[in-house]
This record gives C-alpha cells, structure tokens and sequence, in this order.
C-alpha cells in the first residue's frame, strides 16, 4: 500500500533501484563484525516484496491495487489470507543466510504448520523483527499491518484497522465473512459471560461451606472440675426450690402430684 500511494516508487525503474539496495543493506548486516541478523532479514522481507511488485508490473498490470486485493483476499471460511501467507513463507524461505540462527528459529516455528493454522507466518516474523513487541498486546491493521491499530469493525467487532481507508479498501473480502465473525463473536461473549458466572458461583459456595465448617466447631472453653459442677448444679436446684416456695406452691407436692383430675 505504501508503494502504490507512492507514484514515484510505483514504477518499475524506482522498484529496480529500491529492491537492490534493500539486498545491500542486509548483506552488509550479515557481513559486518557486528552481524544483525533481525536487520538483515527485514530488509530482504521489503526486498521481496518489490521484487513482487516489480513481476506483478512486468505481466502488463499498470497498477498495484489488483495485488493488494490478492494480497488481502481471504478463503471463504474464514478470510484468512492464503495468499499473503504463501508470500511471506516463500520470502523466508530465500533469505540467503542459511547458518543464519534467526532463519532456522523461523522455519522451525513456521514448517510444521498448516497454511491458515496458527501460528501464522506474519505474526512468527512480526515477533522476529519487532523483538518483545510480538509479546505485548497490540493491534496490528488488518489491512496494512502497523501496529497499533484501534478502530474495529462496527458489525463483527473482530476485525481491527487503522482507519476508514485501510476499511474500505479491505472491505470487498471482509463483508463476506463480516456476519459470520459477527455470530463467532457473540458466541464468545455468551461463553466468557457464562463461565464468569460459573466462577463467581464456585467462590460464593466455597465461602458458604468454609463459614458452615466455623459454625459446626465451636470453639471450646476450659473444662470445669467434675466437683464444682456437682456443687453448682445442687446449689441452683436448691435456688428453684427456694422460689417456688416463695410463691406459694408446696415443693413436696411438685415432686409426687399426677395429672390434674377434670371436674365433673
């Protein structure tokens, strides 16, 4: 997309020079005393992709918007970019390095995969060239690939870009897919909402059981000597007897009285 904003760099003679000096800089970074193999490796992945640019014009196409369509038109499943993977597979796949550590780190992530599979050749190469960044969380335009990238898709909610042009221009093979990522999405959040409340539930019946284990062990206190206890239990018999006596009823009669007789 660059390139073909770009008048000047869209023409084959700019892509000529372009694409060589991108191969100078990378055989100077491998060359060096002080080898740069993540350098090297991103200027052979821009040499590549001028040299594509340059046999795209070549086949008597007179602009680039018919590869940036290819480049980002996905498989009907899913949208994923078949043939925008294949490109960047095959630009590892020539990095002339080959006892290079960074390419054998490359295709040892990339080979056992399937195409749209992931982890995709974009983001195994965008981690290389970017170093930690490939493990933070930031947003890549689906379109043109920078990195941070904010604004989603209104309808899906899944497919993010930088702005209403990188939309537009990507938007003749993602409305393909768009209700489709739509219903995948709001499945998500039911399933996300759900075990949230799965968890939130598992957490109140744990503390219910842990203040039911408190309330069936009381905590116990001192024992008290079998003597005093005798003593204190006659001394409050001896109390009841006493007030009984004080409102008028006969203690003896307590003691051996049946059940009332009815009158007749």
């Amino acid at each position: 997309m660059l390139i073909n904003e770009n008048p000047l760099l869209a023409e084959e003679a700019a892509l000529n020079k372009c694409y060589k000096v991108m191969d100078l800089i990378c055989e100077k970074c491998m060359k060096q005393s002080d080898m740069n193999e993540v350098l090297a490796m991103k200027m052979h992945y821009i040499s590549c992709i001028f040299q594509k640019c340059i046999n795209f014009l070549k086949d008597g196409e007179n602009k680039l918007d018919t590869l940036i369509k290819s480049l980002l038109k996905g498989r009907p499943s899913d949208g994923f970019p078949i043939y925008q993977e294949k490109i960047i597979r095959e630009s590892i796949r020539k990095f002339p390095y080959c006892e290079a550590t960074l390419l054998q780190q490359l295709v040892r992530s990339i080979a056992p995969v399937e195409i749209g599979s992931d982890p995709t050749a974009f983001s195994v190469l965008t981690q290389a060239i970017t170093g930690q960044v490939g493990f933070v969380d930031v947003e890549f335009c689906t379109t043109c690939g920078e990195k941070g990238a904010s604004k989603r898709c209104s309808v899906c909610k899944m497919v993010i870009y930088c702005d209403q042009n990188c939309q537009k221009t990507h938007w003749f093979a993602h409305k393909k897919i768009c209700k489709d990522l739509k219903d995948i999405y709001e499945k998500q959040q039911l399933e996300a909402a759900k075990g949230k409340s799965d968890e939130e539930n598992t957490d109140g019946k744990l503390d219910v059981d842990s203040n039911g284990v408190n309330d069936e062990q009381p905590e116990v206190g001192p024992a008290v000597p079998q003597e005093d206890s005798d003593d204190a239990k006659g001394s409050e018999e001896g109390e009841k007897a006493s007030l009984q006596c004080d409102t008028g009823l006969e203690c003896s009669q307590e003691a051996t009285a049946g059940p009332l007789a009815s009158e007749e």
